[in-house]
């Protein structure tokens, strides 16, 4: 016969989904300040000399980031 695990309490399942969350919701942090240090250090500065183009690159990345976003959410 076959040993059976016991069954995870509602506290252990909240804190291991917390846990998910919490790191997610970090690795998103991390994700949006390298977005928004490359915005400043590539796009704006490429804006001020060709803006339609930096303009595409921006909507690019930002286009990949919320990707990013979505499949954290579903990981979650």
């Amino acid at each position: 016969m076959a040993e059976q695990k016991p069954k995870e309490s509602w506290e252990d399942i909240s804190q291991r989904v917390g846990r998910e969350i919490g790191k997610a919701a970090g690795e998103a942090e991390k994700e949006a300040e390298r977005l928004i240090a490359y915005i400043n250090s590539d796009v704006v500065p490429a804006v001020r000399e060709h803006s339609t183009r930096a303009l595409r690159i921006a909507s690019q990345k930002m286009a990949e980031f919320a990707d990013y976003l979505d499949d954290q959410r579903k990981k979650s």
